[in-house]
Order: structure tokens, then sequence, then C-alpha cells
């Protein structure tokens, strides 16, 4: 046995001596992971409205109320549990913005997004969107995690865990704001799973991604020696506190941002980019130069193999002067989304990568103060577009007022159980275990109805 099989002991030798980048690759908890199922789409491109877009002055046209604008609201609607929601003395207001039909599928779109509205025929809009909380803080929990709990892992964060990275030299999972995120690190967290799934955190205001430059004192192989010994002493550290999964996190991170100080650069350069590019999304005007630089790198970073990438547009929480305020915000995101999608497109990313618009709630059809709406949770839109869907398609309606979801009623739950199954993971199956339970993203709910009819 020994002289018939002597030269395959330097077969393996070799395959060990030459391949170490691969193993490591299979051991590390980002690396690439099998779908259950084929996917529609590799990565997700989340577009997060905080403060909640009317869904009355956007997606979701309302003739009928414009009839009622001004008048009280009818007896028959008293009777709907519509939880701290004014329906005793406030009065109705119509639509603000008129809406046309867009495309040959003659999806109906409000003027607010004039730009937008041409890629009616690659969305899907949903208008029967509902979950139960009226407070933002625990909308925004439930729209990013699926609970209105909080410390339980965001969307981006189960994808990673479920399908891995495709890149080597940036995170898998990569967060984004204009300004603040509502409820801070909670909207991309890593929650109960190991740290390794948070969120990386790019700013927006100067280097989106500091110390990239290695100190000259460390050149000629000093950084990569002085990364094994933190590395060493960290581990030693873990060793003695198994469980913690920040240590190993930590580790993983400091050998990642090493990495990243060759790949970042280029992602975070924009010069190579034509001007018919930082047109498309206005990357040179002052209104949409900041939302549209996160869209840019957004576009730049799932080529390069990052898996999710969330996007946070503030201010739309509109209490008084709807219009103002909605006018206002969508001048800086109208033109860097809808250059998103047709970069996508032109492209060739838009078929594996799914964008989804969507906001913690809609607003009231009853007007509050000045002009202005309330919080409303009973029935909002949202769209997706790419990631293998069929576009130019309505899901779900609200009734005639747009106080409930009446029709395809698609719960946050669903919307996150859709989102997994496009991208091939069943919801039902990718689970932790956390305090004796097997958890999961959609909790007890989740429904594949809505991805039936996004790929039907």
């Amino acid at each position: 046995m020994l002289r018939k099989s002597s030269f395959g002991f330097g077969a393996i030798a070799a395959a060990e001596l030459l391949a170490p980048d691969s193993r490591a690759a299979a051991d590390s908890p980002l690396a690439p992971k099998r779908t259950d199922f084929p996917a529609k789409a590799k990565q997700v491109i989340f577009i997060f409205l905080q403060g909640g877009p009317s869904h009355i002055e956007t997606f979701d046209p309302k003739p009928e109320l414009k009839k009622w604008d001004g008048k009280l609201l009818p007896n028959s609607f008293r009777e709907f549990d519509l939880a701290q929601t004014n329906t005793a003395d406030g009065k109705l207001m119509g639509p603000i913005f008129p809406f046309h039909k867009r495309g040959d599928s003659g999806i109906e779109i409000s003027t607010l997004f004039p730009l937008i509205a041409k890629h009616a025929d690659n969305m899907a809009v949903i208008r029967s969107c509902y979950h139960e909380s009226f407070i933002h803080g625990a909308a925004v929990t439930i729209m990013s995690s699926g609970t209105v709990l909080l410390g339980h892992p965001s969307v981006g964060a189960w994808v990673t865990y479920g399908l891995g990275s495709e890149s080597d030299n940036l995170p898998g999972y990569v967060a984004m704001t204009d300004e603040a995120f509502t409820n801070g690190v909670a909207c991309f967290t890593s929650g109960f799973l190991p740290a390794i799934y948070q969120g990386t955190h790019l700013r927006t205001e100067g280097a989106p991604i500091m110390n990239l430059t290695p100190l000259k004192e460390l050149a000629g192989g000093r950084q990569r020696t002085l990364i094994n010994q933190i590395n060493q002493w960290n581990a030693r550290h873990r060793d003695s506190r198994r469980g913690d999964s920040r240590l190993d996190a930590r580790i993983a991170n400091y050998e990642l941002a090493f990495r990243m100080q060759t790949a970042a650069p280029d992602l975070i350069n924009i010069a190579d980019e034509t001007k018919a590019t930082r047109d498309l999304y206005g990357i040179d005007a002052d209104e949409t130069k900041k939302f549209g630089g996160m869209c840019l790198l957004a576009r730049r970073m799932v080529e390069r193999g990052v898996r999710y990438v969330h996007l946070a547009s503030s201010g739309w929480d509109a209490h008084g002067d709807c219009k103002g305020n909605h006018e206002s915000n969508a001048k800086k995101v109208d033109r860097p989304i809808a250059g998103l999608l047709s970069d996508l497109k032109q492209r060739g990313l838009l078929d594996e990568t799914l964008v989804v618009w969507a906001g913690e709630f809609g607003r009231t059809p009853i007007m509050q103060g000045n002009r202005g709406r309330d919080h409303h949770p009973y029935g909002f839109s949202a769209w997706m577009a790419g990631g293998g869907i069929r576009g130019g398609q309505v899901i779900g309606a609200t009734d005639e007022f747009g106080f409930h979801a009446v029709e395809d009623r698609v719960h946050a739950n669903d919307l996150h159980a859709t989102m997994l199954s496009l991208l091939g993971l069943d919801h039902e199956t990718l689970t932790y275990l956390f305090e004796g339970r097997e958890r999961r993203l959609t909790d007890v709910g989740g429904s594949y109805d809505l991805f039936r009819r996004l790929v039907g």
C-alpha cells in the first residue's frame, strides 16, 4: 500500500503549500455560500427614506381623497382601528401632487419623482405594505430587522450570514446616510449574529474611509508584522473568553482593513468616471451631490462584490408643510436614484442587483398642523426593481382614502421573506440559535406570495 500510494503524499504536501489562501477563504465566515435554490439576484441596494414618505404623494394615487379635501372623515372610517390617529375632528387632505401614467405599463406615479418615473417598466410598485408601529424608532427597527425588539440582526446581516460576500478586499455589508441613522448602529447591526456580519458605516463627509494610507514607518512588510502580532494577542485574549464573537470580528477586521488599503482607494476614487456618468447621478450639482455620490459608490460596490448596501435619505418626517418637505427631499434623491437604475441597467448589473425603495411607514390621509401629515403604518408603498423581478406591475392596494392596506397585503416580514427568496435563501430555514430558540429574520411570519407575484 505504501509503495503504490507514495506518490500521492507529495501531491498532498504540494496542495497544502500551494493553496493556503483557498483554505483560509473556506474557513472565513464571509466566504461565498451556496443558495437554497437558484437565486434571481446576487446583491441588494436598499434605499431607505427615513421619516416616512407619504404614499399618497408618491406611488399611491387617491382621486377619491382629493374630492374630500378639507372635509371630516366619513363615519364609515371611524369604525376602523386607527390607533394614535385623530379621526374625531381631523380633516382629510387630498393628494398634493398630480399622478400620471408612466411607461408602457401605465403605472401611476406622482410628479414628485419625474426621473424615477421613467423606470416604471422596470419597477414593481407595492401599494399594500403595513406593520404595527406608529413610532419612528420601532418602525425603523421593524423595517430593518423584522421586529420592534432591539438587538436583532438587520436584513443585511442576515443576508451576509446566509450568503457570505463575493469580495475579499471590501466589507460584505456597507451602510451610508446623508445625515444620521434614525436608530444609529441598530439600523445595520449584526444583533445576536456573530459580529463579523455587522454593517460597515462609510462616511459621506470627508474621506468615506479613514486611515487608508499606511504610515511610512510601517513600509517594507513592517505593517504585516505588526498586524500578525496584534492578531496573536487578540487570539490569546479570545481563547480565554469563548463565545464572544466580537473578538473574532476584531481579528477579521484587522485583516480586512489591511487588504482594504489596496482595494478601497480604487473604490472611492471616482475620477475615472466619465462626465456623462457624473451628470447621470448629479454629482456636480449642489442639491444632488451627496446622495448622488452615495448612489454612485453603491454601484461601484456591487460591481466589486459587496453583497448588501444600505443607503439612508433623511428628513421625510412631514408633520407640517408636506408639500415643501417632500419637494425639497425629492430633489435630492430623484436624479441619483434614477441615475443608479439607468447605470445598473446599461452595465448589465440590474438583472443581478435587487434595488428596494421604502420608508418606515407612510403618512396619514388626515391633515396635521399646517398642511402636514402624521405617521401611518397601516398602509404605505414600497417598490423593487432589478434582481430578476418582473417590472411594470402594481401589487396590492389601500382603500380609497389610503388608510388601510386592503388587497394583497404585504407585512414587513413578507417584504423581507421576498428579499431573501430573490437571493436564493429560504427565510424559514435561515436560522440562528439564540437563547434556546432558532431565530430568523421573519420570526413566525413571512409569506412567499409576493415573491411569486414578482417573478411570475
